[in-house]
């Protein structure tokens, strides 16, 4: 799922950026609480990793989109 494409087309990139950055984090908490509890929904946990893997590429994505292409 494209993150930034679901957004505000009002909305600008480093407002989204941020809003990603934040959801990421909560998603490292959220992961890290479950594990520090002793989680045992392993199905739980893999889908929370991989949607922050996600939000972590689409971040990436984002910054890339940011930085002009300098190529000499």
């Amino acid at each position: 799922m494209d993150y930034a494409a679901g957004m505000n087309d009002d909305e600008s990139a480093p407002q989204q950026l941020a809003a990603l950055k934040l959801e990421h984090r909560r998603l490292d908490e959220q992961i890290a609480a479950l594990t520090a509890e002793g989680a045992t929904d392993q199905l739980e946990l893999a889908r929370l990793k991989k949607r922050k893997l996600r939000l972590k590429d689409e971040i990436e994505r984002l910054r890339d989109r940011s930085v002009p292409d300098i190529t000499a």
